[in-house]
Order: structure tokens, then sequence, then C-alpha cells
């Protein structure tokens, strides 16, 4: 179980930071849009990843991790559920020989809903959506990514709401789809508090200066009677909020997947809701400028992969399927490319398996995983096979590449390291049964690479008998 600390304990630590983190703003990586890059890869720093399955370290837990990690070089980001779908936000130290793995976690009272949303990470900043399907309502959130404390939030209530895809964050926007509410774009840069308008660094002097005083008085009535005294809550600070520059398809579209924003246009992937007969089954293109429509492509099954931009190509995978292990054997999918600048289909595919996660593009290849076990290779410009690898096992989680290798993990918590060209197996590791970990699983978060190492996370959804443990790895030297 993860190590637990006292609330007290929490408050002092998060005091400190207060204190060392306003001002210059510690920056690494950016990881923009899901999975790092409009490949979809998950990775950025064109690193290999490793060519052996050791285990550098193991987190331990009991929260279900769902979204793929995001990392700035320096922290790695992994967001999940907890008890009765509580919010679960945990920053990582990457290295083997990190004195403490956990640099900071976030969850209630701050974070109200739960999380599905893979963050963005850009100008020293974690940005990411809570609520899910089950939810109605979302709030998009902004933490410094050294040290979780809060920058700004922007709520989006309503029914069938939730802001479940990665945020993707160009030149200061971030732009994100939010269920029901449909595609909404708000300047990170131009910040409201207490009814004035402002910017970043006034907001977190704001912050800092509120706090403080929260603590002043929690140490105050701990002097009157220490045992009533309650230690003060990051949820009580201001919460100052992004300006809106533009909405657009609430009511419309059905928003639950990551969005790719090129240049000036924003690829937007919509699905149907049968059961409440909602939404609409499409790739659009949107002006990244007011979000007004260039063109939209209906689709036959629902997109819930998100689109991959691969240069004059945008890539979107769909399936007949969510992400529901007993759905898995009515599983069927497609794949096709369309024309970026006018949304004209290139080719489709059929496939014998749902493809609930991104197409990952290296080169002229298209690698994708599907329910069906299978991983493909397809050319990107042709859809011509190139070739495939049977995992034995479902997958919801897309590939990661990196310096001439994939990696993928499926259902049963296998990871598989193949040759991008030829698909031809590298190595494997089962999470179940490697003495260092122990930890059966199941891989719904897409894996990343980063400094030569591969992180996959677990959940355990689908287990009988109530919690069991997940764990978060790193795979690579130590």
């Amino acid at each position: 179980m993860l190590t637990r600390i006292s609330l007290a304990l929490r408050i002092a630590l998060a005091s400190c930071c207060w204190l060392l983190a306003v001002g210059a703003v510690a920056v690494g990586a950016d990881w923009p849009p899901y999975r790092g890059s409009l490949a979809r890869t998950g990775n950025v720093d064109g690193g290999p990843g490793p060519t052996r399955a050791e285990v550098a370290w193991v987190q331990r837990g009991v929260e279900h991790f769902v979204a793929s990690p995001a990392t700035d070089g320096q922290t790695v980001f992994v967001a999940g559920l907890g008890a009765f779908n509580s919010a679960n936000l945990q920053a990582l130290h990457p290295q083997p020989a990190a004195p403490n793995r956990q640099r900071w976690i976030k969850g209630p009272p701050y974070l109200k809903l739960p999380l599905a949303s893979s963050p963005a990470i850009a100008s020293g900043l974690v940005i990411f959506g809570d609520g899910m399907h089950q939810t109605d309502g979302g709030v998009l959130h902004a933490l410094r990514a050294d040290s979780g404390l809060p920058v700004w939030q922007y709520p989006v209530p309503g029914t069938l709401i939730h802001l479940e895809g990665g945020p993707a964050v160009v030149d200061g926007k971030v732009f994100i789809g939010g269920g029901n509410a449909g595609v909404l774009c708000v300047d990170a840069n131009k910040l409201e508090l207490n009814g004035q308008a402002t910017d970043r660094a006034a907001v977190e002097v704001e912050l800092k200066k509120r706090w403080q005083e929260l603590l002043a008085k929690y140490e105050q009535e701990k002097k009157v009677d220490p045992d009533l005294a309650v230690p003060p809550s990051e949820d009580a600070l201001p919460k100052p909020r992004p300006r809106k520059v533009w909405q657009a398809g609430a009511g419309q579209w059905h928003v639950d997947a990551p969005l790719a924003v090129a240049g000036e246009r924003v690829y937007v992937a919509s699905a149907f809701l049968d059961v409440e007969r909602v939404g609409a089954r499409a790739l659009l293109a949107l002006n990244s400028a007011d979000g007004s429509v260039r063109w939209k492509t209906p689709l036959g099954l629902n997109p819930w992969a998100g689109p991959t931009v691969a240069g004059d190509l945008v890539l979107v995978g769909g399936s007949n399927i969510r992400l529901e292990p007993r759905d898995v054997p009515q599983g069927r999918g497609e794949l096709l490319a369309v024309d970026a600048a006018s949304g004209a289909v290139k080719w489709k595919r059929d496939v014998p398996g749902g493809i609930v996660s991104s197409v990952a593009v290296a080169g002229s290849l298209a690698v994708f995983a599907a329910t069906d076990g299978k991983v493909r290779a397809w050319d990107a410009a042709t859809g011509a096979d190139r070739w495939t690898f049977d995992g034995r096992a479902p997958y919801f989680a897309a590939p990661a590449i990196a310096g001439g290798s994939v990696y993928v993990a499926n259902l049963n918590g296998m990871i598989h390291a193949l040759q991008l060209a030829t698909g031809q197996a590298q190595w494997q590791l089962d999470l179940a049964t490697h003495p260092d970990i122990r930890s059966p699983g199941q891989v719904y978060g897409s894996p990343i690479v980063a400094g030569g190492k591969l992180f996959v996370a677990t959940c355990n959804l689908s287990s009988e008998g109530g919690p069991r443990a997940t764990v978060v790895v790193a795979i690579g030297a130590k």
C-alpha cells in the first residue's frame, strides 16, 4: 500500500512547497498533447526504451490507474481512481535511486470527481480534466508540476458533461473535449480572480498570501484548543479561472477522446451514445481560433481512440464496444485515414476487434492494438499490412514507440517489446509473475517511454472480492 502521511505533515510539506515554489517556475520538458505528440508515440525525448525486461522500481497501491501516464522528464504523473471512484493524482520521481518515490499526491477534498484524464504538461503546469461517464459536470484543473499546488480551475457543469480526454496545450491555449459540452478552448495566460483580470504570476502571489493566512489561523486555533483545530485545505483557497476563448458542439457532439491540435486545425473525434441517444459519430476539423467547423466526416463506429496526425493524414480508430472486458468477445473495429485538409477518406479497413486506444505513428508505419489481442502495423499512407503480432489477450492500451521498438501491455498484464520494423518479439515481462512485481492486474492506460525507461500502471477494475493491489512500474536499467 502507498505510504500515507498525517494530514498535519501534509500541511507542513505543502506550506514549504508554497515558500519554495512561488517565483521562478521550474520547467521540465513539455508534454502538451495526449501521448506527448500528435504521432501518439508516448515518447518525446527521442531516446530508446529498455532493451531487456529489467525492473527499475515498483510503486504499490490500490488505486486503479486507467489513464495514460505523462512526464516532463523530472516527474511521472499518473491519474487513478481510489475508493468509491475518488480522484487520485500522483507525481512520482522517475529515478531508481530516489529516496522518496512520491513527490506529491492530490485527491479529495480538493479533487471531488473521478479522474480518467491523462494530464498535459506545459510551462510548468500539469493540466487535466475530471469527471467520467457516471458523473455529470467536470472541472479543468491546472496545478504546478513541481509541487502540485493549485493555480486555476475551470468548471463545466451539466448533464453528460465530463472531461475524460487528455487536453492539448498550444501557445498558452488549452483545448479539451467535455462530453456533451463539445469542445472547449481556454486561455491559460489570461486569468480572473475575484472578478478582476490578472495573470499567473499575480495569481500565485495571491494564493501564497492566502495560504499563509490560513496556516496562521490554524496555528492560532491550535493554541486555543488543539483538539478542535482543523488544518486548512487547499480547497479553501480562492479559485482563479482562465478566460474561455470559445466552445463548440455543445449538445451536438459527445467528445470523450483526446483532441489533436495541428496549426490552425483542431481534430475532434465525436461519439454517439446508443443508450442516451446523444452525440454524433464523426471526425471533425475545427478552426483553432474560433471553433468553427472546417469539415466533418461521418464514422461507422465510435472513435474512443481519438485522432492521430501523420503528415497530411489524420488516422482514427473505432470500436463498437467501450473499455468493458465483458464486451470483448463482441468487439469489432475499423481504422481509417482522412485527408487533413478536406476530411476526404483516403482509406478504411475493418478490424476483427475494437480499437479503443490511439494509433501510434513512426516513419511510414501506423501501429495499433485491438481487443482481438493483435498488434498491427500498417502503412500509414495506404493501409497495407506490414506485420501483425499476436499478444494472446485483449488490448485496451495503445502502443508506445521509442528507438526502433514498440512496447505494448494487455489486459493480462503481459508486456511485450517488439521490433518496430518487423514486429518480431524482443522481450516480455509478466506483471503477475515477475519476482520483483508479482501483482496481477490489467493495463488500461497506455505506457510511455522516457529517459530510457518504460512506465506502466495497472488497475483491477474487473476483479472480484474487493480491492486488489495495483502497481506503477518502471522498466529499464537500475
